[in-house]
């Protein structure tokens, strides 16, 4: 081959290479909305017509497998509509819990009837981020899961005009961010020590009869009870004593403090509509083996829909469920959101 042929043999693989990289994988802006998140259509039940939105995205306690599992107890069991979001790679598609800036599909929130938020230290852009406010500033009612009193850290873009969601937030109105105005409070410590002690779930003797406690009676999970303090316009459903030890037969650590683990709240952002939230610092995906947490936080959803409360909630698994225990950097690598899709 003389030199000239080498030059254009040359050029020609340049180009070649240049194509097979322009046209790879598909970001998230070129595929599909319906491989960005996951529904689990309601077919009949006291859930018809109803439509409610899981926000999942932390980096810890699965909230990626805890959502979907509630969401299709909800809409199989039940009838409601449930739409779950992921934090998701913008370049593969792939479900990544570390992945801080990007939850496709937030704009579900427009026509959600209940938001179900489970996110920890999120920097969503303003484009994303406008639906949640929106959606607060409508009044419409919220259920947050663990880390969800700290949902949001604005950590690269101080300036961003969503920066009073911030769990640290100093703006004058939002101070301690969407945790303390939403939710009640924000991330203060852990109480008990995370890792070696679990939580035991005790009703509070004043709500007894509330209607979300209907059926609950044995709550339990691994996760550590998180340091709560005073909370506003709160009613306490339910303490969280420390166990001494990581299995349910653990027993409470008598000279520890039990703290609220379980509670409603109303809220009112600036210049919006009073709504209403149930919170609780339990709910990570191997918690949610328990089965009376389930229920509490299945009962919250009718509570805050304003539907009856059933008495004894069925909560049994639609699909195979075995949670990750929780840790940093434990997701399932590879998954994308069609993979908890349920098959007809």
């Amino acid at each position: 081959m003389n030199e000239r042929n080498k030059i254009v043999y040359l050029l020609l693989l340049i180009a070649a290479c240049g194509f097979v990289s322009c046209s790879g994988a598909p970001t998230t802006e070129e595929k599909p909305e319906s491989e960005l998140w996951v529904t689990y259509r309601g077919s009949g039940g006291p859930g018809a017509g109803k439509k409610i939105v899981f926000v999942s995205g932390d980096e810890e306690y699965r909230s990626e497998e805890a959502l979907p599992m509630l969401a299709q107890i909800l809409a199989v069991r039940y009838g409601f509509t449930c739409t779950v979001l992921f934090s998701v790679d913008s370049l593969t598609g792939e479900v990544d819990a570390n992945e801080q800036t990007n939850i496709p599909g937030l704009s579900n929130l427009e026509s959600a009837d209940l938001m179900v938020i489970f996110t920890r230290f999120r920097e969503l852009p303003p484009e994303q981020m406008r639906y949640v406010d929106g959606y607060l500033r409508a009044g419409k009612p919220v259920i947050g899961l663990r880390t969800a009193t700290h949902a949001f850290h604005y950590s690269r873009n101080p300036d961003d005009p969503y920066a009073k969601y911030d769990f640290q937030s100093a703006v004058p109105g939002w101070e301690h961010g969407f945790g303390k105005i939403v939710l009640g409070e924000t991330w203060v410590s852990h109480h008990g020590d995370h890792g070696k002690e679990g939580t035991r779930g005790v009703i509070s003797e004043s709500a007894t009869d509330h209607p979300i406690v209907n059926g609950v009676s044995d709550v339990w999970g691994p996760t550590d009870v998180y340091t709560v303090g005073a909370l506003e316009d709160a009613e306490v459903l339910m303490w969280g004593h420390s166990t001494a030890g990581m299995t349910p037969d653990a027993p409470i650590i008598a000279d520890k403090d039990a703290l609220p683990v379980a509670w409603t709240r109303t809220y009112a952002l600036e210049g919006g509509k009073e709504g209403t939230a149930f919170a609780t610092t339990m709910g990570a995906s191997v918690d949610l083996v328990n089965e009376d947490l389930r229920r509490l936080i299945v009962n919250a959803c009718f509570w805050l829909l304003d539907q009856e409360v059933p008495e004894k909630a069925d909560v049994t698994f639609v699909s195979h469920y075995e949670p990750t225990m929780f840790g940093f950097d434990s997701f399932k690598k590879g998954k994308v959101p069609a993979d908890y899709r349920l098959e007809d």
